[in-house]
């Protein structure tokens, strides 16, 4: 076969495009693995994206496959997938042509057994008991007659229907019944939202429950698993409302067992927990008021007879009153010749007084106490003048010594401000000669170590057409303007090549006049004046 038919067989062959040739397996790998199962474990899982959407890997020794759920399937996943977990994945199989790989989009997941279940449940009790959720310090006492007793479970059930009839048999109370799934993929968070719903409700319109059960039938570990969802857990331990777990049977436990505050073997042991017997209740009420009253009539009989023993030890009334009546008696009769003899004695009083009152002697008094009013009028008058004068001779004498007084201090004040602005004035051109020496060294070091000190001893400054000073020939170029700066000015010049083979004529550059910078004019001297 020569090379040319080799090359017409291959020229014959169908072309492809990279999106067909994805496209063709992508419809072959779904046609043919349209709906399978695939055991495997979880590998590489984080939770889900940010976009809501989970990405994973299944694996076994052999082989690994990448796998997917879409938001709005693992929304509705009844076992979230977890690392390390063996599980059974259902869905299709299909490609992704963005990196040739083939991948199961996953419908539905759920552990591979009730062994892998079982590690699940013991990891996350693990995790929650780490957490404090199962320590007894934080668990709450069941009232003992709840008023109004909230139940969530389902309503079409036999456990709803057990709780009514034992509740109607031992108190018959008021039932709150939140209807929720106990099994399936919305159950946990139905109890969840039902537990929460309880704790939110004010009492305002709907009765506030005093105490919650929540129950179910028994089942496998399957049917049960929505009692171990973290959430419910949570919601338990975090229910300000008392609540009892009634799940299954006495042989089956579940997460809320430990994290309630109360389990029941049964619903029907929660209900009678949750109330007392009604005619127990009566019975012992109808005891302990029996107790009561026999009590209070013992304690009655005692105080009478106690009563009694002291009344036999006190006097009779007439020997208390005796001595008091005896002492009345004597007083009474005293009485009236105490009254006939005081009558007499006011009534002798009275005469004599009667005898002074005569006009005469009134008239005599009355004289006396003008008279002697009188003496009292002059000698308050001659007292007033006399303070009166004193008053204004002391006037007199403090208005001439005034000036004489104020003097001495205006004089002392005039001399200490004096003082004081003499010492100003010297302490002011003490400081300025200080401060204009300052200034002269700092100028003198400044011109030291200035350039232009340098120029006076005859050299001379090279600067380029920016201005920059030239520090080396190896800078300039032929052709170049410089400026030659002196100690008495600037000139410019012209680069003309190697100065050292040029006779003395050419090599004397060029020289402009450059005017003289004017010196900056001094300032005049500034008059400080005079504070004062």
């Amino acid at each position: 076969m020569s090379f040319s038919d080799s090359d017409n067989r291959s020229s014959n062959a169908a072309e492809f495009t990279v999106g067909e040739i994805a496209q063709a397996v992508k419809r072959t790998v779904e046609d043919r693995f349209g709906y399978v199962r695939v055991r495997g474990e979880v590998s590489g899982y984080r939770g889900p994206h940010s976009s809501g959407h989970a990405y994973f890997s299944l694996k076994d020794e052999r082989a690994r496959l990448d796998a997917v759920v879409w938001r709005g399937v693992f929304s509705k996943l009844k076992f979230k997938p977890e690392e390390g977990m063996e599980v059974i994945a259902t869905g299709k199989l299909t490609t992704f042509p963005g990196s040739s790989k083939y991948q199961i989009v996953i419908e539905r997941i759920e552990p591979a057994g009730v062994g892998a279940l079982m590690a699940l449940l013991e990891e996350r009790r693990k995790k929650l008991a780490a957490e404090g959720l199962f320590d007894d310090t934080r668990k709450q006492p069941l009232p003992y007659l709840p008023r109004v007793i909230g139940v969530v479970t389902s309503p079409t059930g036999a456990v709803i229907q057990d709780i009514l009839h034992r509740l109607r048999d031992r108190f018959p109370t008021h039932v709150l019944v939140w209807p929720v799934r106990v099994q399936g993929d919305t159950s946990g968070a139905e109890i969840t939202r039902a537990i929460n719903g309880f704790n939110k409700i004010d009492g305002s319109s709907i009765p506030r429950p005093d105490l919650l059960i929540v129950a179910r039938g028994g089942g496998s570990l399957e049917d049960l698993w929505s009692f171990n969802d973290e959430d419910v857990v949570r919601a338990v331990a975090a229910s300000r409302i008392p609540i009892i777990s009634a799940v299954g049977h006495e042989t089956d436990w579940t997460l809320i067992d430990h994290v309630a505050d109360r389990r029941a073997p049964t619903p029907t042991g929660a209900a009678e927990m949750a109330v007392p017997v009604l005619h127990e209740l009566v019975s012992t009420v109808d005891v302990l008021g029996l107790r009561n009253n026999q009590g209070i009539h013992r304690q009655l009989d005692k105080q009478r007879n106690a009563l009694r023993g002291l009344s036999r030890a006190m006097p009779s009334l007439d020997a208390i009153l005796g001595l008091p009546r005896q002492r009345f008696d004597a007083v009474a009769l005293r009485l009236r010749s105490a009254l006939i003899a005081n009558t007499s004695a006011h009534r002798t009083r009275l005469v004599a007084a009667r005898s002074q009152m005569r006009p005469g002697i009134l008239a005599n008094r009355v004289g006396r106490a003008a008279d002697k009013k009188h003496q009292l009028d002059r000698q308050l008058t001659s007292n007033l003048a006399r303070i009166i004068e004193r008053k204004r001779e002391n006037w007199r004498r403090a208005g001439a010594l005034r000036p004489q007084l104020l003097a001495r201090p205006v004089k002392l004040g005039r001399n200490n401000l004096q003082q004081r602005s003499a010492r100003m004035d010297q302490a002011f051109v003490t400081q300025t000669t200080r401060a204009r020496q300052r200034l002269d060294a700092q100028a003198q070091v400044l011109r030291l170590v200035s350039y232009q000190s340098v120029l006076q001893r005859g050299f001379a400054l090279v600067r380029d057409e920016a201005g920059q000073p030239i520090r080396a020939a190896a800078s300039t170029s032929s052709g170049q303007n410089v400026a030659l700066e002196f100690t008495d000015g600037r000139v410019g010049a012209v680069i003309d090549g190697d100065a050292s083979d040029m006779p003395k004529s050419q090599a004397t550059p060029v020289a402009t006049k450059v005017a003289k910078p004017k010196p900056a004019p001094k300032k005049p001297a500034i008059d400080q004046g005079t504070l004062f």
